[in-house]
């Protein structure tokens, strides 16, 4: 028995400022997109182009309310061929939340408050 990554999901509010956000801070595109038939939600799967691993946009027609994320200390890591630049697109976007220099990485914070690492592809 062997079992492979699928996906991570994240629960969104507003679906496409979401995806507008993960198109531009790390050039995730649309993959496939499922909508309930009766109208109650919508997925949306993301890829980065290079790997079978996909980030899930779940929107719930019903919820109003932002997540409760108690302590986030869950989140993705993306690695980035050039990190100056990475940094400084995600600065002009104002989504850097927390900065480690020591270890060389930081995060972002997606529309939702998600936080996304962002490490140098050769560390």
């Amino acid at each position: 028995m062997q079992f492979t990554f699928a996906h991570n999901n994240f629960n969104v509010l507003n679906l496409e400022k979401s995806v507008a956000f993960y198109r531009e801070a790390l050039q995730l595109t649309e993959v496939r997109r499922h909508e309930a038939p009766d109208s109650s939600f919508i997925l949306i799967f993301l890829g980065d182009g290079q790997t079978p691993h996909q980030l899930e946009l779940t929107w719930l027609k019903d919820r109003k309310g932002p997540y409760n994320l108690g302590d986030n200390e869950f989140h993705l890591a993306f690695k980035v061929d050039d990190f100056t630049k990475a940094h400084a697109l995600h600065e002009k976007m104002g989504c850097i939340c927390y900065e480690n220099k020591a270890m060389g990485i930081y995060f972002i914070n997606d529309p939702d408050d998600y936080w996304i690492e962002i490490i140098p592809q050769k560390r």
